[in-house]
């Protein structure tokens, strides 16, 4: 018989930073909420641990932009302690013969200039059309998606406001925005450009947490998902927040502390409870009940309808489509301890060390690391984008010690547990890609910190090590994000709803399917 805790109250499964948005928000409206994570620790896939003596960094999510100003500001995070550094170099690409691309904010023409002045006039454009669809997106990444099965006054009223701005856009910003929606990135990008560096650049955020080839149709709308963020009231930077990840959640944690949330980690959800159609709490692994009215999941859709939920409370068509449910992210993750600084082997330049460092010169040599990860199970060649944190945060290692960020893909999610037997050989194949634009960087390493495709899911519960909690492809977002008819945050059953990377507006450390979703719940 299960042990009974406490009364009727909102329940939060996972305790990832968009459950503790929605934990804080509910709670300073009064409700009574708790917050359950299997983890030992909150934070989700934003935390910060340490993982070699003396070392701590960034475990998964590693760099800051998404996080939406309205959730700053109105859940107190900088009072919380959160302070978040910006990059003033966004990226730096090595390239061969000891050249390298920089791209630095406001600096970026005369940097494409170097190497093309057809290119320097067509970045304008491209600027130009995304400067004009980017408030579109902005827009609707605010907005409670349109229900399309059952629209009521307030549904046609977000269709009138997306109209609206939408109307504003010229006949060609109406068709490039279609276009990012329906083609892919690496057609988009050839269409306007020559350079390969260029294209390399902007296809890169095509590709983050995707696994996908650049080429890979309907992929185009990433290279607006990674441009939509702002560090410090500066729009499409990226920066670093102090003391790592963990910085974040902790101060939405601290926030929702103060209301009366309570937390309770190591603390594993095997099955939600329901009676009559209505949600009436929660059973964890060790036997515990936490009754509730209002269940709300901050996990993958898929594991919601697919594990937490009894099959008879599943319509058919819902399991088939969870079933169906795109997810994989490719992505493999390294924290290195380092004993020193690494040695750039190009021509002299301070860049990189500002910078999110990608090693993957072209579209085609990401195309190939794909093709490469489907047929052999990852790339030797892999694509690879490194920061070293502790050139900011001297928090993070032992003075003259430095850590390393590697995100790097294509990593194919589909070998599941084989990679507790071919992670060796991955990590040997990513080093080596450090290893041939940072000499001696091997040599340097104290300790290394890793996560395949498999540990994600198995540590974070991140479905095929999916980053964003599903595919971010046109079937899949705005009013289709997880499902049609479930894209309001409240699920089929009643008192049940979801607030995690799989609501819209999707993945990335923004806060706001938590925020949503909590609006949802008051409203």
């Amino acid at each position: 018989m299960a042990r009974k805790s406490g009364g009727k109250k909102t329940i939060i499964i996972g305790g990832g930073h968009n459950g503790l948005v929605c934990a804080a928000y509910l709670a300073k409206a009064g409700r009574e909420v708790e917050v359950l994570e299997k983890r030992p620790v909150l934070g989700g896939a934003a935390v910060t641990q340490e993982f070699f003596p003396g070392f701590r960094n960034s475990v998964c999510s590693y760099t800051v932009s998404l996080l939406h100003p309205k959730i700053i500001a109105e859940l107190n995070l900088h009072r919380h302690g959160l302070r978040i550094v910006s990059r003033r170099v966004n990226n730096f690409l090595p390239l061969a013969n000891g050249e390298s691309f920089t791209a630095i904010a406001g600096e970026l023409a005369a940097e494409v200039r170097r190497f093309s002045g057809k290119d320097e006039q067509a970045l304008y454009e491209y600027d130009g059309f995304l400067a004009a669809v980017m408030p579109v997106i902005k827009e609707i990444m605010l907005m409670k998606p349109p229900d399309l099965e059952s629209a009521g006054f307030s549904d046609l009223l977000s269709l009138f406001r997306l109209s609206r701005h939408f109307s504003t856009l010229s006949r060609q910003q109406k068709q490039f925005l279609f276009t990012l929606f329906s083609r892919s990135a690496g057609e988009i990008l050839d269409d306007f450009f020559e350079t390969p560096a260029l294209k390399a650049l902007f296809g890169f955020d095509a590709i983050v947490g995707n696994f996908v080839s650049p080429y890979t149709p309907g992929n185009g709308y990433n290279l607006l998902h990674h441009l939509l963020g702002e560090v410090n009231g500066e729009s499409g930077r990226w920066g670093h927040a102090i003391g790592g990840m963990g910085a974040i959640s902790d101060a939405i944690a601290a926030e929702g502390r103060l209301y009366g949330v309570r937390y309770h980690t190591n603390s594993a959800v095997s099955r939600i409870i329901v009676e009559d159609g209505r949600v009436k709490g929660v059973i964890t692994e060790d036997d515990k009940l936490f009754e509730a009215d209002v269940v709300v999941a901050n996990i993958n859709p898929a594991l919601l309808f697919l594990s937490l939920l009894d099959e008879d409370c599943v319509p058919e068509e819902l399991k088939t489509h969870f079933r169906q449910y795109k997810c994989g992210s490719g992505a493999f993750r390294l924290n290195v301890a380092l004993s020193g600084l690494p040695v750039y082997a190009g021509r002299t330049s301070a860049h990189w060390q500002e910078a999110g460092i990608i090693i993957a010169p072209s579209l085609d040599y990401m195309d190939k690391a794909w093709q490469s990860a489907r047929n052999a199970g990852w790339s030797e060649q892999p694509v690879v984008e490194m920061l070293i944190p502790s050139l900011v945060d001297d928090s993070l290692a032992p003075s003259g010690s430095h850590v390393a960020s590697l995100f790097c893909q294509h990593f194919s999610p589909a070998l599941g547990q084989q990679w507790q037997t071919s992670k060796e050989a991955a990590i040997a194949d990513i080093i080596a890609a450090v290893e041939n634009v940072f000499p001696g960087f091997s040599q340097l390493i104290l300790g290394i910190q890793s996560l395949s495709p498999w540990d994600l899911e198995q540590e974070f519960s991140l479905v095929s090590g999916d980053i964003f909690h599903g595919r971010l492809s046109l079937e899949q977002l705005f009013t289709a994000r997880p499902a049609i008819g479930l894209a309001q945050y409240n699920m089929p059953l009643k008192g049940l709803y979801l607030c995690g990377s799989g609501a819209h507006p999707g993945g990335g450390v923004s806060g706001l399917p938590g925020h949503h979703a909590a609006r949802a719940i008051l409203n």
